[in-house]
């Protein structure tokens, strides 16, 4: 394996901390054929633990992203547009730029220990995967989860990545000492839809597996049943065949979660569907005529369909006071919805 070198000099790192707010930034490739085409931004942060934007209308305040960007290439994903941000692009480039702060475990152990730190909940995956490919090569969770562990301060993580199970261990070691909820993502189970609109992620019964796994060391995990897209996945029997595997994996939960089509996203997502189903494209722009939000009936409908299937599947939906839910920075909740239910982490 070997790493690439591509800064060009002073100037442009100078250039890149200032547009990352960092304190230095190198800029590498990988070459190996999982990481070919894939630069990566290694940058040395100043912060880590970050507020979230209108935190008083969530249930948690907190959060930490070590990466930004994402290899999973999720053709939906709401976080394309925190790429412009960064005067990255919102498309191929979200998949392919990754930022690394390389210093994200000394920072959050150096935070927790501050005497201003008053130990709240802080929530991980909320933004982008922080078990997605570029983990197995940097290594930032075992050090994130042990500085929380050591501080017993209470976390959560949602993720689509099957390499949490590398670090099981220090879940346990944690969830022994504080409050730890995991979630997976696995809004269907067929193939042929999964390859193309998550063509980076892990197969959605690998996904299942990583719940039957956690489940079966002790830590309960719920499924986001995430997203479910209308005329795609929301057929009466692709909802039962996916309700059905998330209870044969032993889940604690599934919560259903509609497409949301959020600028950044909506435009690469449209783009995609005009490629591979255009005779959908004037159905999506009729049901997403208001906003990034599919009709509330149809929200309505999706979640009834879905919670009706786990109670004959003998699991129960999330349900508030058991179970700790998460909304996406900046991403309401549509009103009237049940629950308001963006992510649940448990």
């Amino acid at each position: 394996m070997r790493w690439e070198n591509l800064a060009d000099g002073p100037s442009r790192q100078v250039a890149d901390a200032a547009l990352f707010g960092a304190d230095a930034v190198t800029t590498r490739t990988f070459d190996t054929p999982e990481f070919r085409g894939i630069t990566f931004h290694e940058i040395r942060a100043r912060t880590i633990v970050n507020r979230v934007p209108g935190a008083s209308r969530m249930p948690f305040e907190w959060t930490v992203n070590p990466y930004r960007g994402c290899t999973h290439a999720c053709v939906y994903c709401f976080a394309r547009k925190t790429h412009s941000y960064l005067d990255l692009d919102t498309g191929l480039g979200f998949d392919s730029q990754i930022v690394v702060k390389v210093n994200a475990p000394d920072l959050l152990r150096r935070h927790l220990a501050s005497r201003r730190w008053q130990g709240q909940h802080i929530a991980m995956g909320t933004n982008v995967d922080c078990y997605q490919r570029a983990e197995g090569r940097y290594g930032l969770m075992p050090g994130i989860i042990a500085a929380l562990r050591d501080h017993a301060n209470p976390f959560s993580i949602l993720t689509k990545g099957t390499l949490i199970l590398r670090d099981l261990d220090l879940l346990r070691q944690a969830a022994a000492v504080t409050d730890v909820g995991i979630s997976v993502s696995v809004g269907f189970v067929e193939h042929e839809l999964w390859r193309t609109v998550e063509p980076g992620t892990p197969a959605p019964e690998r996904r299942l597996d990583v719940v039957r796994t956690l489940t079966e060391h002790g830590i309960g995990c719920g499924v986001l049943m995430a997203p479910v897209i209308p005329f795609l996945g929301d057929r009466p029997e692709q909802l039962r065949a996916t309700v059905r595997a998330i209870a044969a994996s032993g889940a604690t939960s599934v919560t259903p979660l509609v497409l949301h089509l959020r600028p950044g996203a909506r435009e690469w997502f449209m783009d995609w569907l005009a490629q591979h189903h255009p005779y959908l494209v004037r159905r999506y722009e009729r049901l997403y005529a208001e906003g990034a939000y599919a009709p509330k009936w149809y929200q309505r409908r999706i979640t009834r369909q879905v919670h009706e299937l786990a109670e004959e599947f003998g699991i129960g939906p999330a349900r508030a006071g058991a179970a700790r839910r998460i909304r996406a920075p900046e991403d309401p909740a549509p009103a009237d919805v049940p629950g308001g239910t963006q992510l649940t982490l448990l």
